[in-house]
């Protein structure tokens, strides 16, 4: 029977959700709970709700509304979630910055995004301020002292005069909330955008089946909150169920695991080069916190770290996997079960996982998943598209499949990760994408042509090595090339191993066939 449009059932009708609500409902319950433990000092919810609004209320001043942009480039510090959820409160979306861009990566970001504003820290001022006056980009400060003598303006002071925000904006579950950048194994960054309602229900589902997180529960906050692991993970899940968060701007192990002994903590999330830290700063004190319990993700953890952490603090480590564009979870090794070292565990509640064959392009073609094929997703958890690329967006989304570009096996429910499909590389955690390295490295004089690769490192995870052809007639100096490339990118992203080699291997198609690098270069391991 054909049926007549109706809006009742065609339109988007009248719910709200708003990833703001996840501090200012726990605020509202209750306010004297701590929220922040920084710098010596703690935070209450309460408190720290009513400065967020204060805030809210000078962005809306600066004219800022539903679905404007705001970057920021702001640490771990207490600002990080005032300026996040004031944003939020808004409708507006938040446009969070790597901390370690330059300043022509961070112009990059302001004008692929339509940056309306741009909240930066006062220690990253040096790279912001051009980047803002590239872009065109109104900039705004926080912890800027009042006498520091730079004619800047300071949100502090902004906020102290301005009509706090009375309740947050209301939005669609569907609306913009995030844009994050990341961008595949190809060309510039890409703006992935994530929506209230794929926050939101992350961090709901995480709560219910994965983790046992409490009120009582004290969460370290190493994690990067620019980055989606830390801004689910850590702030939005504990924030939501009101327990709360140890801040560092800067990981140290030896700081790190101070804090925690200090505040009790007993969650610990991170990224594995964390581990590896709080190993070495187990080995020079014998205190521990009372930790339950640790998550991990960002990168593959290697059995002998997990074992050998769970052996110092005492405390289960669940390893889990995610990308920017899901939210971030996909699985996990969830609390109620024994974890299983090696894997990343099961599906989230209402995220759907298959195996595809990796060679079909066009279509998504769904494998036996014990077979090795590309892991594929679906589920409330994905992206809302690739800021202004369709073409983009629809290569990774194919028949309502999210295409992730890792290789793996799905068995009995529980996901492996093999390998990776193309040649990103995931060092400490951040991803380096190869071209955009290379590109940098092709400003080198003396380089023809050179090709960066991944190769596995026991700390770092992966380790960024480049192979060069140098000019005929021209020499090139690793040690120079090296210091070239670190002055013009983020420092997670340079060659810390340059090969310099006579051509490189190239494929029937001319292509690098950068998997025969990996394989020459990959120290062979004895035992």
């Amino acid at each position: 029977m054909a049926h007549t449009s109706d809006p009742a059932v065609d339109g988007e009708g009248f719910p709200t959700l708003s990833v703001a609500n996840i501090l200012g409902e726990t605020a509202r319950r209750h306010p004297d709970r701590p929220a922040l433990h920084f710098a010596g000092h703690t935070i209450p919810y309460g408190v720290l709700w009513d400065q967020t609004c204060r805030y809210a209320g000078a962005l809306r001043a600066r004219g800022i509304g539903r679905g404007d942009r705001v970057a920021m480039l702001v640490p771990n510090v207490p600002d990080f979630a005032r300026v996040y959820y004031a944003a939020l409160s808004l409708g507006a979306i938040v446009v969070p910055v790597h901390l370690l861009f330059k300043a022509d990566e961070i112009a990059y970001v302001l004008r692929d995004s339509g940056a309306d504003v741009l909240v930066v820290a006062a220690p990253l001022l040096a790279e912001a301020v051009p980047a803002a006056a590239s872009a065109g980009v109104p900039l705004v400060t926080v912890l800027l002292p009042e006498d520091a003598g730079v004619d800047l303006p300071r949100l502090e002071a902004e906020a102290a005069v301005a009509e706090p925000l009375p309740r947050h904006t209301p939005v669609r579950p569907t609306d913009a909330a995030t844009i994050l950048y990341t961008s595949g194994t190809t060309g510039t960054p890409k703006g992935a955008v994530g929506s209230h309602l794929s926050i939101v229900e992350q961090v709901h589902c995480t709560l219910i089946d994965s983790f046992d997180l409490r009120a009582d529960d004290v969460v370290f906050g190493g994690l990067p909150l620019f980055h989606t692991f830390g801004q689910t993970a850590v702030m939005n899940i504990a924030f939501r169920c009101g327990a709360s968060v140890i801040l560092l701007p800067r990981f140290d192990p030896d700081e790190a695991l101070a804090l925690m002994v200090a505040h009790e903590a007993t969650v610990f999330t991170a990224v594995p080069t964390m581990y590896v830290g709080m190993l070495e700063a187990a080995q020079r004190t014998d205190a521990r916190p009372p930790l339950r319990y640790a998550v991990s993700g960002g990168a593959a953890l290697p059995v002998a770290v997990l074992e050998a952490f769970t052996a110092a603090y005492g405390a289960s480590v669940h390893e889990g996997y995610g990308l920017t564009e899901t939210a971030p979870i996909v699985s996990s090794n969830i609390l109620s079960e024994p974890i299983r070292p090696g894997t990343v565990g099961r599906a989230l509640w209402g995220v759907d996982i298959a195996i595809a064959h990796p060679d079909v392009e066009d279509e998504i073609h769904l494998i036996d998943p014990a077979d090795l094929g590309e892991i594929v997703v679906r589920g409330h958890n994905l992206f809302k598209g690739y800021l202004g690329r369709p073409e983009a967006t629809a290569e990774a989304v194919v028949d309502g499949w999210f295409r992730t570009g890792d290789l793996g096996t799905y068995v009995d429910g529980v996901l492996t990760i093999v390998d990776r499909k193309k040649d990103m590389i995931v060092r400490a955690g951040y991803n380096v994408y190869p071209t955009e390295v290379e590109a940098v490295i092709a400003r080198h004089p003396d380089v023809a042509v050179s090709a960066v690769f991944g190769v596995q490192d026991d700390v770092k995870g992966q380790e960024v090595h480049v192979a060069v052809v140098a000019h005929s007639e021209r020499t090139i100096d690793p040690a120079e090339l090296i210091a070239f490339t670190r002055e013009r990118i983020a420092a997670y992203k340079y060659p810390r191993v340059v090969h310099l080699v006579d051509a490189l291997p190239l494929g029937g198609s001319g292509k690098v066939l950068k998997r025969e690098l990996v394989e020459r270069y990959t120290p062979v391991r004895e035992g």
